[in-house]
């Protein structure tokens, strides 16, 4: 099981700061939540940037351990 805590403008469209979820891979990930959210989160997913356990996320298709928190962070205006 995977922690994922939503930040933002994913937050708000999940209804929810955090849930438990089973996935082994980032994209299998988007896609689960998508389904269970609907179009409102997949729109943001579709953006957002993703840590895995704190650190950037650049592959998609790697394994995501059991255990493992998934931070999703759709973009942020200004800098």
């Amino acid at each position: 099981m995977l922690t994922v805590r939503f930040f933002a403008g994913a937050r708000a469209a999940a209804g929810t700061s955090s849930e438990t979820v089973d996935a082994g891979t980032v994209d299998e990930l988007i896609r689960l939540l998508a389904d269970r959210h609907g179009e409102r989160l997949a729109l943001v997913l579709k953006s957002a940037s993703f840590l895995v356990d704190s650190l950037a996320c650049h592959d998609r298709r790697a394994a995501l351990p059991d255990g493992t928190t998934v931070d999703v962070l759709p973009p942020f205006a200004g800098g």
